[in-house]
């Protein structure tokens, strides 16, 4: 009889700290641009309601978890293996994960996966308000019935290679949807795929960039949180924290996507972003240069490297700035000059295919 005890008792406080672990958040310290704040959003995964391996109110959980804002469980239309054992309509996921969210905060999108061949293969419509009727024979239909409802619909990884093995290429099919108002955005990045491509026609069709982690099994599968580790996702800068917000920001592609350690979004978006990413003080100057302290505010990598500059500035070939840490730079100059442009690019925040945003500290 003490041995039960013993057991259910060690049984109840396993109990206990693996609630207590399930609620605890990590904030990711990333900063607000003047006018708006930096919302972390993840628009693509999955539950047993389609092709994923969890309950729905376990993506609610791990959100809550990775200090997300607001999510969107897009369960595939016309893909669902589990359709035998798991009986529903297409709304039922996310009915499922309502009270869930709003006990944690996270702020729920109603979304589907319109799943066809290409072109033109996988779009996310999501700000639905009724999934059921996206279920037609012709995806056209489909997409008019989104549109109807007004959802904000992108292109899911385009560069997937299991529909585009040879070439990440843009359909005639595509360009139709455009034209008809039927895609808002692109994922440049989903999971662990980067897709350069579809940066180019966000920029060149004013499209939105999205970043998502299109998770299907526990998220701690797909991602080491242990070694700093972080799931694909969107910053959404908007007016204010509430599904309003999101939509509008989305509407005006003021976006980022979150991969891996690359920020990637428009320039007039990542400059001031970056601004407020470093601290920048002057310590001391004298006729040979000025040294000053840089320090990294965010919870983010930033990989900086010289470009062409006044060669009568000497100062660091590249450098990398760890999150939450203060470096001490030294700027030497020559000839007698008395100051000048600080000249570098930030790497990892992508502005264009294969371009980081370039930058200047004037001295």
């Amino acid at each position: 009889m003490e041995v039960k005890k013993v057991l259910v008792s060690a049984f109840l406080l396993t109990t206990c700290l693996m609630s207590g672990q399930a609620q605890r958040r990590n904030e990711i310290q990333v900063p607000d641009l003047d006018g708006y704040t930096t919302l972390k959003c993840d628009f693509h995964m999955h539950s047993v309601f389609s092709d994923g391996l969890v309950w729905p109110t376990v993506r609610v959980d791990e959100a809550y978890r990775d200090g997300l804002d607001a999510i969107s469980l897009t369960e595939h239309i016309e893909y669902r293996p589990h359709k035998q054992d798991v009986v529903s309509d297409h709304n039922r996921s996310f009915d499922l994960c309502r009270e869930q969210a709003e006990k944690l905060g996270i702020l729920l999108i109603k979304g589907s996966e319109i799943t066809r061949a290409m072109a033109p293969g996988h779009f996310n419509a999501i700000f639905l308000s009724d999934s059921n009727p996206l279920e037609q024979k012709d995806y056209k239909d489909a997409f008019r019935e989104a549109k109807k409802q007004g959802a904000f619909m992108f292109w899911n990884h385009p560069g997937w290679d299991s529909q585009q093995p040879d070439t990440t290429k843009w359909w005639p099919e595509h360009t139709a949807l455009y034209q008809e108002g039927c895609m808002h955005g692109i994922e440049v990045a989903n999971g662990h795929l980067y897709m350069p491509e579809a940066i180019q026609w966000c920029l060149d069709k004013n499209l939105t960039m999205i970043g998502t982690s299109d998770i299907h099994q526990p998220i701690q599968t797909d991602y080491d949180f242990e070694k700093g580790e972080h799931r694909t996702m969107t910053f959404v800068f908007a007016k204010e924290r509430s599904l309003q917000g999101i939509r509008e920001a989305l509407d005006n592609r003021r976006t980022a996507a979150y991969f891996h350690e690359l920020l990637i979004g428009r320039k007039d978006l990542l400059r001031p972003f970056f601004e407020k990413c470093v601290k920048i003080e002057e310590v001391s100057r004298n006729e040979q240069g000025v040294t000053l302290s840089i320090t990294n505010v965010t919870d983010l990598v930033l990989k900086l490297k010289k470009t062409a500059h006044d060669t009568l500035l000497v100062y660091f070939r590249d450098m990398t700035l760890k999150p939450h840490t203060r470096y001490t730079v030294r700027i030497g100059f020559k000839q007698g000059i008395k100051g000048g442009d600080v000249d570098f690019e930030v790497t990892n925040f992508i502005v264009a295919p294969d371009k980081g945003l370039k930058y200047t500290i004037s001295l």
